[in-house]
């Protein structure tokens, strides 16, 4: 059997992950008070998904669920469409150092998460959106770059608070490697 770039698994986990972020999106964002930016839900979904199917999970679910929204409230906007994808991209990246899915994401794999997290916000809202809003969109660098650093900060402790807390209980569920030890024999003629 070849090897697969991406698995079943993964796709059905980008479907789901893009319509989680686009319904949180689109329907439960507090604004910010700084213009076009959000306080909202979705970037603890991507980082989730992202941590826990690697990085073609994350770059898809950011791409697809942004441009979902996007479509529904009129065009693309490509900058923060691009920005949402590497942003889950760079997480997914380092899926493997969180251990999530061998059910030992605890204190050690929460701070390398939490510090991959704030470092591909920064990459992502700090420099990719605002610079690819300067050359695509012609916006004046002191407003992109305003709305950068607030959606940095306020994904990063969206995903702090509310990632950390879904990879934990997540993490919970899976059986860790060598828990389950061979018992006894079964005996079928004892009663």
């Amino acid at each position: 059997m070849a090897n697969k770039l991406i698995s079943i698994k993964t796709v059905v986990a980008i479907g789901i992950g893009a319509a989680i972020m686009f319904v949180l999106m689109r329907f439960v964002a507090i604004p910010s008070g700084i213009p076009n930016t959000n306080l909202n839900l979705s970037p603890a979904i991507v980082a989730v998904f992202a941590a826990v199917f690697g990085p073609l999970a994350g770059l898809f679910i950011g791409f697809i669920g942004h441009t979902l929204t996007d479509l529904t409230w009129g065009s693309p906007w490509w900058s923060w469409i691009i920005a949402d994808a590497i942003f889950g991209l760079l997480i997914g990246i380092f899926w493997k150092f969180f251990k999530v899915e061998e059910g030992k994401f605890a204190l050690p794999q929460v701070l390398i998460f939490n510090l991959t997290q704030i470092l591909a916000n920064a990459v992502a809202w700090v420099v990719i959106a605002p610079t690819l809003d300067i050359l695509i969109y012609q916006e004046p660098s002191d407003k992109v770059i305003v709305q950068g650093a607030v959606a940095s900060a306020l994904n990063a402790g969206v995903i702090l608070t509310i990632g950390t807390i879904l990879l934990l209980g997540y993490s919970r569920t899976r059986i860790k490697a060598g828990s389950l030890k061979q018992g006894g024999e079964y005996n079928a003629s004892k009663k």
